[in-house]
């Protein structure tokens, strides 16, 4: 009684009536699952830069299941042949060791590892983000008359500012570049660490308060693609994503446009849109002062304020007895006052410390270099760059 019960439960049970269905059910939930984790831009790229990823992404997800596949089909293989019901199978207790089993083995993962890290290797170099365009695209190689487009980046809380140096505009939440030139982003952020990212065009690449970080991009295909926050920085989150335009020549200048007209930005309307927002729309302004990124990269946008490279320089030339900076606060690209270590100062202090004594004050001055055979330390620009420490 007990038994045909049982079997009655069971002949209703959905598991064991429709398997095949609850198989399929699962397959397509486990495909739709790996389908969500690629977007459509990543895997539809728009320029060389994401073209160049898609491929390495894609080359090393195939060498990867060159093992995963064949792994995989011998567990179900061993598990079906080697099934209690198959008295064909031989069972050997005794086995301990194959020669051939072990290169097999050993050799294939080996022999993928190696190509994957000659791809590594190659690709890291070769998309390095802050190494320039070399290609528009595989097969045109980059004009060097042609200038390439700045952009100062600036991730705030909870949107997006591009100012454009070359053109004398910013923009907040909306980025816009002409097809097939090269574009240079130069990163920075207001606080929080972020990580800007446009699937379509680039890599992802962070931005830190204090620092400059850099990447370089084109787009080959017009279009709109969406730009995001790809780590996680607050409450407002979600909605710091933008638009970037990819643009005909002639349309790029229109868009330019719409911001000549608009409202100023200067440092005071900046403090002001650095405040905490979420979902903003897309803003355009005008540049009014031509030194905000380099205020806002080296922290000095108030009245009194000392901008970080100026600390950095002063505190060289301290340690090396060079220059000072003379940067006034918030100031960029100011003179620096060249100011010789030794001098005629030295002189008088030897004479007054040594009471007069002409031998030693001769003795001292002779161990001094005189200040007319002084060369003064300055800075350029490369130097500067390398003690200011702002790329990562």
């Amino acid at each position: 009684m007990k038994i045909d019960m049982i079997q009655n439960t069971n002949s209703h049970s959905p598991f064991l009536r429709q398997p095949l269905t609850w198989v399929r059910r699962v397959g397509v939930l486990a495909l739709a699952s790996l389908v969500a984790g690629c977007s459509s831009d990543v895997m539809s790229p728009a320029g060389h830069v994401a073209v160049q990823l898609r491929n390495i992404m894609g080359i090393s997800t195939f060498l990867m299941l060159l093992i995963v596949i064949p792994v995989m089909v011998a567990v179900c293989i061993f598990a079906w042949h080697y099934r209690a019901s198959n008295k064909r199978a031989e069972y050997d207790p005794e086995f301990h060791h194959s020669t051939s089993l072990e290169l097999l083995t050993w050799a294939a993962p080996l022999t993928i590892i190696v190509w994957l890290g000659a791809i590594t290797w190659v690709g890291t170099h070769q998309l390095d983000p802050y190494r320039p365009l070399e290609q528009i695209d595989a097969r045109t190689p980059v004009d060097p008359d042609v200038e390439p487009l700045i952009i100062q980046t600036v991730s705030m809380d909870w949107k997006w500012m591009f100012i454009y140096p070359q053109y004398g505009i910013a923009t907040i939440n909306e980025v816009a570049a002409p097809i097939d030139r090269p574009i240079k982003f130069e990163m920075t952020s207001t606080e929080v660490m972020n990580a800007f990212h446009v699937p379509a065009l680039a890599g992802m690449i962070y931005t830190m308060a204090g620092m400059q970080t850099t990447l370089w991009a084109v787009g080959n295909d017009p279009g709109v693609y969406e730009g995001r926050s790809s780590h996680y920085s607050g409450a407002g989150f979600s909605g710091m994503s933008f638009d970037f335009h990819v643009l005909e020549q002639t349309e790029f200048e229109d868009w330019i446009g719409k911001s000549t007209q608009a409202e100023a930005l200067d440092r005071q309307r900046y403090l002001e849109l650095a405040e905490p927002s979420e979902n903003v729309e897309p803003m355009f302004f005008e540049l009014a002062d031509e030194d905000l990124y380099h205020a806002i990269l080296n922290r000095c946008l108030l009245p009194g304020e000392v901008c970080m490279d100026e600390q950095m320089m002063n505190e060289h030339a301290r340690k090396n007895g060079g220059v000072r900076g003379s940067h006034h606060a918030g100031a960029h690209g100011a003179e620096q006052d060249e100011l010789p270590v030794q001098g005629k100062s030295q002189e008088n202090d030897i004479e007054t410390l040594s009471g007069g004594e002409s031998q030693d004050a001769s003795e001292l001055e002779s161990d001094e270099t005189p200040a007319s055979e002084l060369e003064p330390v300055s800075l350029n620009d490369n130097s500067r760059e390398s003690l200011t420490g702002q790329q990562n």
